[in-house]
Protein backbone atom coordinates (compact mmCIF):
# COMPACT_ATOMS: atom_id res chain seq x y z
CA UNK A 1 0.00 0.00 0.00
CA UNK A 2 2.80 2.56 0.67
CA UNK A 3 3.98 2.27 -2.94
CA UNK A 4 0.46 2.72 -4.24
CA UNK A 5 -0.09 5.74 -1.99
CA UNK A 6 3.22 7.28 -3.11
CA UNK A 7 2.15 6.90 -6.74
CA UNK A 8 -1.21 8.53 -6.01
CA UNK A 9 0.55 11.37 -4.20
CA UNK A 10 2.80 11.96 -7.20
CA UNK A 11 -0.14 12.06 -9.62
CA UNK A 12 -2.11 14.41 -7.37
CA UNK A 13 0.93 16.65 -6.88
CA UNK A 14 1.46 16.97 -10.64
CA UNK A 15 -2.19 17.84 -11.14
CA UNK A 16 -2.05 20.35 -8.29
CA UNK A 17 0.96 22.34 -9.50
CA UNK A 18 -0.24 22.49 -13.12
CA UNK A 19 -1.20 26.14 -13.80
CA UNK A 20 -4.93 26.62 -14.16
CA UNK A 21 -7.86 28.80 -13.13
CA UNK A 22 -7.18 28.33 -9.40
CA UNK A 23 -3.69 29.83 -9.70
CA UNK A 24 -5.01 32.68 -11.82
CA UNK A 25 -7.72 33.48 -9.27
CA UNK A 26 -5.20 33.41 -6.41
CA UNK A 27 -2.76 35.59 -8.39
CA UNK A 28 -5.46 38.16 -9.05
CA UNK A 29 -6.42 38.26 -5.37
CA UNK A 30 -2.78 38.61 -4.29
CA UNK A 31 -2.20 41.54 -6.63
CA UNK A 32 -5.51 43.24 -5.85
CA UNK A 33 -5.78 42.76 -2.08
CA UNK A 34 -2.60 41.22 -0.68
CA UNK A 35 -1.43 37.90 0.69
CA UNK A 36 -3.98 37.64 3.50
CA UNK A 37 -6.96 37.79 1.15
CA UNK A 38 -5.22 35.45 -1.28
CA UNK A 39 -4.74 32.87 1.48
CA UNK A 40 -8.45 33.10 2.25
CA UNK A 41 -9.17 32.54 -1.44
CA UNK A 42 -6.91 29.46 -1.36
CA UNK A 43 -8.89 28.28 1.65
CA UNK A 44 -12.10 28.65 -0.35
CA UNK A 45 -10.60 26.57 -3.15
CA UNK A 46 -9.62 23.85 -0.66
CA UNK A 47 -13.14 23.93 0.78
CA UNK A 48 -14.53 23.45 -2.72
CA UNK A 49 -12.44 20.29 -3.08
CA UNK A 50 -13.94 18.97 0.15
CA UNK A 51 -17.42 19.69 -1.20
CA UNK A 52 -16.62 17.86 -4.43
CA UNK A 53 -15.30 14.93 -2.38
CA UNK A 54 -18.54 14.80 -0.41
CA UNK A 55 -20.57 14.95 -3.64
CA UNK A 56 -18.49 12.12 -5.09
CA UNK A 57 -19.08 10.03 -1.97
CA UNK A 58 -22.82 10.70 -2.22
CA UNK A 59 -22.87 9.73 -5.90
CA UNK A 60 -23.94 13.17 -7.12
CA UNK A 61 -20.67 13.80 -8.93
CA UNK A 62 -21.21 10.56 -10.87
CA UNK A 63 -24.62 11.84 -11.95
CA UNK A 64 -22.98 15.03 -13.18
CA UNK A 65 -20.36 13.05 -15.08
CA UNK A 66 -23.03 10.86 -16.66
CA UNK A 67 -25.27 13.76 -17.73
CA UNK A 68 -23.84 15.79 -20.63
CA UNK A 69 -26.50 18.47 -20.17
CA UNK A 70 -25.84 18.98 -16.46
CA UNK A 71 -22.09 18.89 -17.04
CA UNK A 72 -22.34 21.53 -19.78
CA UNK A 73 -24.52 23.82 -17.66
CA UNK A 74 -22.04 23.75 -14.77
CA UNK A 75 -19.13 24.14 -17.17
CA UNK A 76 -20.66 27.18 -18.86
CA UNK A 77 -21.46 28.72 -15.48
CA UNK A 78 -17.83 28.22 -14.52
CA UNK A 79 -16.66 29.76 -17.79
CA UNK A 80 -18.88 32.79 -17.22
CA UNK A 81 -17.56 33.20 -13.69
CA UNK A 82 -13.94 33.13 -14.88
CA UNK A 83 -14.72 35.73 -17.55
CA UNK A 84 -16.41 37.88 -14.89
CA UNK A 85 -13.35 37.68 -12.62
CA UNK A 86 -11.11 38.54 -15.56
CA UNK A 87 -13.25 41.52 -16.52
CA UNK A 88 -13.17 42.73 -12.91
CA UNK A 89 -9.37 42.49 -12.91
CA UNK A 90 -9.11 44.49 -16.16
CA UNK A 91 -11.54 47.12 -14.88
CA UNK A 92 -9.63 47.45 -11.63
CA UNK A 93 -6.37 47.86 -13.54
CA UNK A 94 -8.02 50.50 -15.72
CA UNK A 95 -9.33 52.42 -12.70
CA UNK A 96 -5.87 52.56 -11.14
CA UNK A 97 -4.31 54.01 -14.32
CA UNK A 98 -2.34 57.19 -13.55
CA UNK A 99 -4.18 60.46 -14.20
CA UNK A 100 -2.89 64.05 -13.99
CA UNK A 101 -2.70 64.65 -10.25
CA UNK A 102 -4.34 67.91 -9.18
CA UNK A 103 -2.27 67.89 -6.00
CA UNK A 104 0.96 67.65 -7.98
CA UNK A 105 -0.10 70.57 -10.22
CA UNK A 106 -1.02 72.71 -7.21
CA UNK A 107 2.28 71.86 -5.54
CA UNK A 108 4.20 72.89 -8.66
CA UNK A 109 2.31 76.22 -8.83
CA UNK A 110 2.99 76.87 -5.16
CA UNK A 111 6.69 76.10 -5.62
CA UNK A 112 6.88 78.48 -8.57
CA UNK A 113 5.18 81.25 -6.57
CA UNK A 114 7.52 80.68 -3.65
CA UNK A 115 10.52 80.92 -5.96
CA UNK A 116 9.20 84.22 -7.36
CA UNK A 117 8.72 85.67 -3.87
CA UNK A 118 12.17 84.50 -2.82
CA UNK A 119 13.78 86.17 -5.85
CA UNK A 120 11.98 89.47 -5.13
CA UNK A 121 12.79 89.54 -1.40
CA UNK A 122 16.14 90.96 -0.21
CA UNK A 123 18.24 88.54 1.77
CA UNK A 124 17.82 88.72 5.56
CA UNK A 125 20.66 88.68 8.08
CA UNK A 126 21.80 85.32 9.25
CA UNK A 127 19.47 83.78 11.79
CA UNK A 128 16.52 86.03 10.88
CA UNK A 129 13.56 85.59 8.60
CA UNK A 130 13.10 87.77 5.56
CA UNK A 131 10.88 90.84 6.16
CA UNK A 132 7.22 90.11 5.68
CA UNK A 133 7.71 86.39 5.77
CA UNK A 134 7.31 83.72 8.37
CA UNK A 135 9.25 80.51 8.57
CA UNK A 136 7.45 77.85 6.56
CA UNK A 137 6.45 74.91 8.70
CA UNK A 138 7.72 71.56 7.61
CA UNK A 139 5.20 69.70 5.53
CA UNK A 140 3.91 66.50 7.12
CA UNK A 141 4.76 63.29 5.39
CA UNK A 142 1.96 62.11 3.11
CA UNK A 143 0.07 59.19 4.62
CA UNK A 144 0.64 55.86 3.00
CA UNK A 145 -2.20 54.52 0.97
CA UNK A 146 -4.09 51.80 2.84
CA UNK A 147 -3.96 48.35 1.37
CA UNK A 148 -7.09 47.38 -0.48
CA UNK A 149 -8.64 44.40 1.27
CA UNK A 150 -11.96 42.79 0.67
CA UNK A 151 -14.14 41.32 3.40
CA UNK A 152 -12.80 37.94 4.60
CA UNK A 153 -15.94 36.14 3.45
CA UNK A 154 -15.71 37.66 -0.01
CA UNK A 155 -12.17 36.36 -0.61
CA UNK A 156 -13.05 32.89 0.68
CA UNK A 157 -16.28 32.82 -1.35
CA UNK A 158 -14.42 33.75 -4.54
CA UNK A 159 -12.21 30.66 -4.23
CA UNK A 160 -15.11 28.42 -3.27
CA UNK A 161 -17.35 29.45 -6.18
CA UNK A 162 -14.51 29.27 -8.70
CA UNK A 163 -13.75 25.71 -7.59
CA UNK A 164 -17.35 24.48 -7.39
CA UNK A 165 -18.05 25.74 -10.92
CA UNK A 166 -15.30 23.53 -12.31
CA UNK A 167 -17.05 20.23 -13.12
CA UNK A 168 -13.77 18.64 -14.20
CA UNK A 169 -13.02 18.12 -10.53
CA UNK A 170 -16.21 16.09 -10.10
CA UNK A 171 -15.34 13.99 -13.14
CA UNK A 172 -11.80 13.52 -11.82
CA UNK A 173 -13.06 12.44 -8.40
CA UNK A 174 -15.48 9.91 -9.89
CA UNK A 175 -13.31 8.72 -12.79
CA UNK A 176 -9.60 8.79 -12.02
CA UNK A 177 -9.46 9.08 -8.24
CA UNK A 178 -10.96 5.62 -7.52
CA UNK A 179 -8.21 4.03 -9.62
CA UNK A 180 -5.60 5.65 -7.35
CA UNK A 181 -7.19 4.51 -4.08
CA UNK A 182 -5.03 2.11 -2.00
CA UNK A 183 -6.32 -1.43 -2.56
CA UNK A 184 -5.93 -2.42 1.09
CA UNK A 185 -8.62 0.00 2.28
CA UNK A 186 -12.40 0.03 1.81
CA UNK A 187 -13.41 2.10 -1.20
CA UNK A 188 -14.98 4.88 0.87
CA UNK A 189 -11.94 5.14 3.15
CA UNK A 190 -9.55 5.13 0.21
CA UNK A 191 -11.50 7.88 -1.58
CA UNK A 192 -11.70 9.96 1.56
CA UNK A 193 -7.95 9.60 2.13
CA UNK A 194 -7.14 10.74 -1.41
CA UNK A 195 -9.53 13.70 -1.23
CA UNK A 196 -7.90 14.86 2.01
CA UNK A 197 -4.49 14.35 0.43
CA UNK A 198 -5.52 16.43 -2.57
CA UNK A 199 -6.85 19.18 -0.29
CA UNK A 200 -3.59 19.20 1.71
CA UNK A 201 -1.45 19.36 -1.44
CA UNK A 202 -3.60 22.14 -2.89
CA UNK A 203 -3.48 24.18 0.30
CA UNK A 204 0.28 23.74 0.63
CA UNK A 205 0.94 24.61 -3.02
CA UNK A 206 -1.33 27.65 -3.24
CA UNK A 207 -0.20 28.87 0.18
CA UNK A 208 3.45 28.61 -0.84
CA UNK A 209 2.68 30.35 -4.11
CA UNK A 210 0.98 33.24 -2.31
CA UNK A 211 3.87 33.61 0.15
CA UNK A 212 6.31 33.59 -2.76
CA UNK A 213 4.38 36.41 -4.39
CA UNK A 214 4.29 38.23 -1.06
CA UNK A 215 8.10 38.16 -0.95
CA UNK A 216 7.96 40.49 -3.93
CA UNK A 217 5.57 42.75 -1.98
CA UNK A 218 7.43 46.06 -2.49
CA UNK A 219 7.62 45.46 -6.23
CA UNK A 220 3.99 44.32 -6.44
CA UNK A 221 2.84 47.47 -4.63
CA UNK A 222 4.20 49.72 -7.37
CA UNK A 223 1.24 51.14 -9.30
CA UNK A 224 2.72 50.26 -12.68
CA UNK A 225 3.41 46.66 -11.64
CA UNK A 226 -0.08 46.29 -10.14
CA UNK A 227 -1.67 47.58 -13.33
CA UNK A 228 0.43 45.26 -15.48
CA UNK A 229 -0.25 42.17 -13.37
CA UNK A 230 -3.92 43.09 -13.16
CA UNK A 231 -4.15 43.21 -16.94
CA UNK A 232 -2.22 39.95 -17.34
CA UNK A 233 -4.32 38.02 -14.80
CA UNK A 234 -7.49 39.51 -16.27
CA UNK A 235 -6.57 38.34 -19.76
CA UNK A 236 -5.54 34.91 -18.42
CA UNK A 237 -8.83 34.46 -16.54
CA UNK A 238 -10.86 35.51 -19.57
CA UNK A 239 -8.76 33.15 -21.71
CA UNK A 240 -9.47 30.25 -19.34
CA UNK A 241 -13.16 31.10 -19.38
CA UNK A 242 -13.33 31.25 -23.16
CA UNK A 243 -11.37 28.00 -23.44
CA UNK A 244 -13.80 26.28 -21.08
CA UNK A 245 -16.80 27.68 -22.97
CA UNK A 246 -15.35 26.56 -26.30
CA UNK A 247 -14.66 23.07 -24.97
CA UNK A 248 -18.18 22.93 -23.62
CA UNK A 249 -19.55 23.69 -27.07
Amino acid sequence: MPTHLATATGVLALLTVTPGPDMAVVTRRTVAAGARDALRTAGGIATGLLVWGALAAAGLAAVLAASPTAYRIVELLGAGYLVLLGAQALWQAHRTAPLPAAGAVAEAVADAAADTVADATPPAPAGQSAPGTTPAPSAPAPPSAPARSAAPGSAWRTGLVANLLNPKIGVFYTGLLPTLAPPGLPAAWGMGLLVLLHVALTGAWLGSYVLLLAKAGPALRRPGVQRGLGRVTGVVLIGFGLAVATAAG
